[in-house]
Parts: structure tokens; sequence; C-alpha cells
């Protein structure tokens, strides 16, 4: 399924198993989320730029183009990630800012959080963007068993920084239940799409397929600083 708007993101939910009846296995499920991909951006909409992976999953795949959604980076994910408008989960006025004291509302409950209870695998890649004011706010802590990437927005795409501070990470509850969060300084200089690319693909070979598995993939492109 491909969900666009005049004020993207644009969002790509890829069944990695066939739709079973409901006696069967669930699938596994890959979401993509694309920052700030303008609406006529894609080869399938007449764009002089080169898209043929997102064409194959437009011709493929179901175009959706009519709903609601937010033009910036914390309303629109806040809202794909609950299914709740901006207005009623607290992040209508903008983006969360590093520093902030705020983020998603600690009552809303999570797509990665509903699976996580009925049997899912969940691992989120890329930029999460609904606050670090605690660790409760951070995606760990919001129903994914690992997450890698960064808490914030409008990263550097090779010196993984914002203000100057680094924000790429590896973070997961360990064994003992314990929150574990260690920053990546060894991957500065990488473009960090292709390591989004290389984690997500990690995450999927190194599955167990007797669980469903569900891949929140959210890249920070094309989205500035270019």
């Amino acid at each position: 399924m491909l969900v666009s708007s005049s004020t993207v993101p644009i969002f790509l939910i890829s069944f990695l198993s066939p739709i079973l009846p409901s006696c069967a296995a669930p699938p596994h499920i890959l979401m993509v989320v694309v920052d700030d991909l303008g609406y006529q951006d894609a080869g399938f909409r007449g764009s002089d730029i080169l898209t043929p992976n997102l064409d194959q999953l437009a011709e493929e795949g179901v175009i959706l183009e009519n709903h609601y959604g937010m033009e910036v980076c914390s309303p629109s994910r806040g809202s794909l990630l609950t299914g709740r408008y901006a207005i009623r989960t607290g992040l209508w006025k903008g983006i969360i800012r590093p520093g902030e004291e705020y983020g998603l509302d600690l009552n809303e409950t999570l797509l990665p959080e509903m699976l996580k209870r009925n049997g899912y695998k969940t691992h989120g890649v890329g930029k999460w963007h609904l606050g670090m004011y605690s660790w409760g706010h951070t995606p760990a802590r919001r129903g994914f068993d690992t997450f890698f990437g960064l808490f914030t927005g409008e990263e550097k795409y090779f010196t993984h920084t914002n203000n100057g501070k680094l924000d790429f990470r590896d973070t997961y509850i360990n064994e003992n239940g314990e929150l574990v969060d260690e920053l990546r300084r060894d991957l500065a200089g990488q473009y960090n799409t292709r390591l989004f690319t290389d984690q997500a693909v990690k995450v999927i070979q190194n599955h167990d397929t007797r669980s469903p598995l569900f891949l929140y993939l959210a890249y920070t492109a094309p989205h500035i600083p270019l």
C-alpha cells in the first residue's frame, strides 16, 4: 500500500507474507516512511526523478489518495503510529525540537505496542522524532524491541549530528529488562540512508520466522539538511 499527500511523508507498507485468514499465522509487516518527499517527486507521478522501486510498489500495490495528515515530522509520525489526529495526540503545534521537555503523550498506545501484545517482534530503524524528554518517551519504551537510528530530526547525513550533538544510537531492552542506549560514534562519516537500509536487511535476515515481524523503517531522506 502506498499512501501519499501534498504534504508528505509517503508511507509504504509491505506485507512480507500473504494476507491470511485469522486462523493462520499473521503476516510479517514492513512499514517504510520517506521523509519530505514531494507529491510529484516520484516517477509514477510523472516526475523526471528516477524512482524505479517506488514505481514498482505503486504498480503492484494500492495507491491511497484521499486521507488526512500533518505537514511536518512529529505530528505526522504521531498520527501514523497512534491512528489519531494530531490535535488528539498533543503534537498539533509542530515538531519536537532537541531539548524540549515533552513528547508523544505516554498515555497513547502505539502500533508496535499493540503488535507486540499480539506476538510480534518489533524493530525500529531510522528517525523517531516523537520525544526524548524521558527514557519513557523513547522507542524501546514505546513498543520496540530494538531501535537503530536517531531520536531527533534534521540530522546531518554523514556526521549524524543535530546542533553539533551526536544523535545516532542502538537502543534496546536487554535480557534483564534494562534499557540499553549506545551512541554509535563508530559510524561517523557513513551515509545514514545506507546504514538504515543495511540494518533493516540485517533485522529481516536474522529474524526467527516462527514469530511475526514488524519493522518500522523511517528514513530521513530526502529531508534537509541535504
